[in-house]
């Protein structure tokens, strides 16, 4: 009974571990097929981007939709980020007797790392939910084959136009974000206080150099590039 007892278990034992192995071998198989579809696509899409025919009307159409249309959220949020991280800064500064360097600390820190992250997460989110539903239902109501019939590169037309058009307004949306944080800093300064704004903004541009600004900009492509891949 006991020797009859121990080879049921080892036997349930080598099943656990078998499918454990194939768990794993499954999800290491996903992992690559994800990694190959992602290449396949990244080569199509430069291949499409620069080849002719140009869909110069849909990437201007785009870049309104895109950004234009994301400017009240982005501008929102910055005024908001501004306020409050200024809000937040101040009993700090306070406690060592440094609330002059709160404009240039805020500035530093929204230019550098707080404004395009904060500005490429809500583009991000805003922008890919709506393009990934606007091309869903193009697919099921077929409109995707449609443009195939007609003898229109859907993936130049949709894609290709789409991520163009977001990569190029999303610089554009970081600087009007990062210049609206930088005034809601200056309203929350002045909330507890009485500050010149010629006065505000000549700290700020103090401490500010290109080498804040450039790469922070330049960022914010990648992130929305890796967002648009997930």
């Amino acid at each position: 009974m006991a020797i009859n007892l121990k080879i049921e278990n080892k036997a349930i034992a080598e099943k656990i571990a078998n499918l454990s192995e194939h768990t794993h071998i499954k999800a290491l198989k996903g992992f690559f097929i994800e990694i190959a579809d992602l290449t396949m696509f990244t080569f199509r899409f430069f291949k499409e981007a620069v080849k002719p025919r140009y869909e110069f009307k849909e990437l201007i159409k785009q870049a309104y939709l895109i950004g234009y249309k994301s400017f009240p959220l982005v501008a929102i949020t910055g005024l908001i980020m501004g306020l409050v991280l200024t809000i937040q800064s101040r009993p700090t500064l306070a406690e060592f007797g440094a609330e002059s360097w709160l404009p240039a600390m805020v500035a530093v820190s929204i230019v550098r790392e707080v404004g395009p992250v904060i500005t490429a997460l809500i583009f991000a989110g805003k922008v890919g939910s709506g393009i990934g539903a606007e091309l869903a239902s193009m697919k099921v109501t077929e409109q995707i084959d449609a443009m195939e019939v007609s003898g229109i590169n859907p993936f130049k037309y949709l894609i290709v136009t789409r991520i163009l058009a977001a990569t190029f307004m999303l610089p554009v949306l970081v600087i009007a974000g990062d210049a609206i944080s930088l005034y809601g800093s200056y309203l929350g300064v002045n909330l507890q206080g009485d500050v010149n704004f010629h006065l505000f903004f000549l700290q700020v541009f103090d401490k500010l150099t290109f080498s804040d600004v450039f790469p922070a900009i330049i960022k914010t492509v990648f992130f929305w590039l890796c967002s648009w891949v997930n």
